[in-house]
Order: C-alpha cells, then sequence, then structure tokens
C-alpha cells in the first residue's frame, strides 16, 4: 500500500493498524468506500436516514427563537458546567423538562453519549453488577467501561435471561432502551421496573427515540406507561425529536447534584450555550402541541411496517425505526446500490453497529413523508424482493 510522506512518520504499530483498517472497512467494498458511503441523494428521492421524527428542524417558531436568542445573548460563558451549578446559573429548561418527563430532577448534558457515560460513570462503583440488553446504545456499554463496572449483557428484550443473570450475580442496574435504534423494537418495560423492584436493582432507560413521539405531549414512553415515579433514572439525546444537539438525565434521587462534579464528560466539556437553550425551550412548546405530528408518524409507521411485511420481508420493529436486515456485508451493499438506484436512501449499519453478518438497512421515518413515498418505497421493495441476487432476513 502506498502511503505519503506523512504517514511514513508513523511508527509501525500504528501504520499497520490503520492500513488494516482502510483494508478491511474501505477496501473491501466494491465501490472502494465504506459500507455507510453510498450515492448522494438527487432532487426527488426519498430519505429516510434523519431522526428529525417530527419534521421539526426547519419549524418557524424555532427557527424565529434561536435568532433572536442569538442576537439578545452577550453572555460569555464558553467554560465547563461545572461552574454553573447554581440556582441562579442553572437554565429553566432543566426545570421544564423535569416536569415534562414526569420525574424529580432533571441535568442537561453536550450529546447523549455524554449523559449516558457521565451518568454510569457517577452511579457505578468498580465491580458493580450492570445488566445491559445487547441491543442497548453503545454509550451505556462504554459508560459501564468507564466506571470498571461489571457487564452482565442479556438476551435482547429476554425479561427470563435477565431474571437468571441477576439471581446468579446479585443486584444491579438494569440498562435499557426504550426504542431501540437498530431495529426499532420497544422494550418490555413494565417488566423490566418489576424485575427491579423485586431484585433490588435500580433501572436506567435511554428514551432517545421516544421522548417527543409517544406518550401524551409527546413525554415519552414511561409517562405513557405511567412508570414515570418507578424508573431511578432517565436519558436522552435531543439530536432525535428535538432535532438538536444536546443530552438529558432525568432521576428520582440526587444524582443531578452529583454528575456535573464526577462524570468526566460533564466536568471536561463546556457547557451548552444560551442560545442553544432558548432554542431547545422553543422546541419542547413545539413538541408538546405537535399531536397531529405525532398521529401522522404513527400512521406513516404503520403503513409501511404493515406493506413491508406482506412482501415477506421480516420486519421486527414497533416503533418509526424500521430495519430492513440486509445479513452480510456483500448483501448489504448489493441491497443499499438498488435501494439508492430506485431512489430510496436508507442508513446502512454496520460493523460496529451490528456484527459482521448482521447488517441492516435502517429507515426513519418522519411525520412528513407522504403516502405517495410510501408507495413508492414498497413498490422498490417489491422489486427488490423478486430479485433472485438479492436477499433479506
Amino acid at each position: 500500500m502506498k502511503t505519503d510522506a506523512k504517514n511514513n512518520r508513523l511508527p509501525d504499530f500504528i501504520q499497520d493498524r490503520l492500513n488494516f483498517f482502510v483494508r478491511d472497512l474501505i477496501q473491501s467494498n466494491n465501490n472502494g468506500k465504506h459500507l455507510v458511503l453510498g450515492k448522494r441523494p438527487s432532487q426527488g428521492d426519498i430519505v429516510l436516514q434523519s431522526n428529525d421524527y417530527l419534521s421539526l428542524a426547519n419549524h418557524p417558531l424555532i427557527r424565529a427563537r434561536l435568532k433572536k436568542a442569538i442576537d439578545d445573548t452577550h453572555d460569555s460563558v464558553f467554560m465547563s458546567a461545572i461552574f454553573l451549578q447554581d440556582d441562579e446559573s442553572k437554565p429553566s429548561l432543566e426545570h421544564q423538562l423535569a416536569e415534562f418527563a414526569h420525574f424529580d430532577s432533571c441535568l442537561l448534558s453536550q450529546s447523549g453519549w455524554n449523559a449516558n457515560t457521565a451518568l454510569l460513570q457517577t452511579i457505578c462503583a468498580p465491580g458493580s453488577n450492570v445488566y445491559i440488553d445487547f441491543f442497548a446504545h453503545m454509550s451505556m456499554w462504554e459508560g459501564a467501561r468507564y466506571a470498571n463496572a461489571t457487564i452482565h449483557p442479556f438476551m435482547h428484550n429476554n425479561c427470563d435471561h435477565l431474571l437468571k443473570q441477576i439471581k446468579r450475580h446479585g443486584p444491579g442496574i438494569i440498562v435499557v432502551d426504550s426504542i431501540y435504534s437498530t431495529i426499532g423494537t420497544i422494550a418490555p418495560l413494565a417488566e423490566l421496573v418489576a424485575i427491579a423492584k423485586e431484585t433490588g436493582s435500580a433501572i436506567l432507560v435511554d428514551e432517545s427515540h421516544s421522548l417527543g413521539t409517544h406518550g401524551k405531549n409527546g413525554a415519552g414512553l414511561l409517562a405513557e406507561l405511567g412508570l414515570s415515579d418507578q424508573v431511578d433514572f432517565m436519558t436522552a439525546s435531543l439530536a432525535k425529536t428535538f432535532a438538536y444537539r444536546a443530552g438529558v438525565i432525568w432521576a428520582n434521587n440526587n444524582v443531578n447534584q452529583c454528575v456535573p462534579f464526577v462524570g468526566y464528560p460533564a466536568i471536561f466539556s463546556s457547557t451548552i450555550l444560551p442560545y442553544e437553550i432558548a432554542a431547545l425551550e422553543a422546541t419542547l412548546d413545539v413538541i408538546k402541541s405537535a399531536d397531529e405530528r405525532r398521529e401522522r408518524l404513527f400512521h406513516n409507521t404503520h403503513i409501511l411496517s404493515t406493506g413491508l411485511n406482506r412482501l415477506g420481508i421480516n420486519i421486527r420493529s414497533q416503533s418509526q425505526i424500521i430495519a430492513l436486515e440486509t445479513g452480510d456485508e456483500r448483501n448489504t451493499e448489493k441491497v443499499r446500490d438498488y435501494l439508492e438506484d430506485n431512489g430510496i436512501f436508507g442508513a446502512v449499519f454496520c460493523r460496529p453497529a451490528t456484527s459482521k453478518t448482521k447488517n441492516i438497512i435502517r429507515l426513519s421515518l418522519t411525520s412528513s413523508v407522504t403516502a405517495e413515498q410510501i408507495d413508492r418505497i414498497l413498490s422498490v421493495c417489491q422489486n427488490a424482493v423478486n430479485r433472485s441476487d438479492l436477499y433479506f432476513k
């Protein structure tokens, strides 16, 4: 492999590692690019790659409030949030979000990743038992690793396996997503909460893909099921339905007093800026009154999921995240190319988000997808199913 002069200055053990990644992840594909990189969409193509489920990114009220806040902001708060934990400095948005999700307290974070890693680093002592669903978001796996916790994976949505693990190893922290970001399944939250109570364990639920879309006023699945007051911790990324960049930690305890001073991502990152807070406050207002958008989203989800199942494609999703399970990398590349050649763009999930033989093409539905677009997606998928050179798991 040719390398330029700059690369030649690297020690061999580093260059060999980089060269391996290039060969394994890029050069092994037919187009000479990473598997997630297919074509670029053109005008009129249907792009189902965004997590902006309620189509709020360009909402006029949110944009107007953001612009005004930028003009009105004169504070210089380019610092860690560790210095801004007094009552006068803390944003009112935290109180608003706590009330919204029916939790006692709320703490803003720079991202969903930071929320999960900082929280788990704070609540897990070295050696603590962490029981984590096999499909849980990588940020929660990494948070447990940061804390040197003992990780016990359990089979996806399998409460019997979870209970066996806890009986074998003792109480710990149960870690799940409410909606799983790969295949769109929903966690059996009521059963999980009951197991936490029965075994003396704590429970953490990541609602990144259900906050804003589910529950009364979009308050999430825990609120919809009346479980908020029975769950110890809830987290979310605000880069999904909130269409911005931030994370949140909710709790029914005093963890919000500890995370800013214990969790490394909280300490060693800059705070969220005032104009960003204003945009998120505006988004929260819009989400609370977005019932019509939520109804359209659920309608779109039902029509597409039902249609794909009728075509013989196994859709395990129970949500707006619909996964086409495409198996190995070569078939995934072929399916991706066929869909994109016909104007349908999903998001390829491959290593390290999946195993090498269990790749998916994720279709993320939004409230703005039209009936005509769903018909077109189903037509293209029907043609794909009929091709002998493509397969779906």
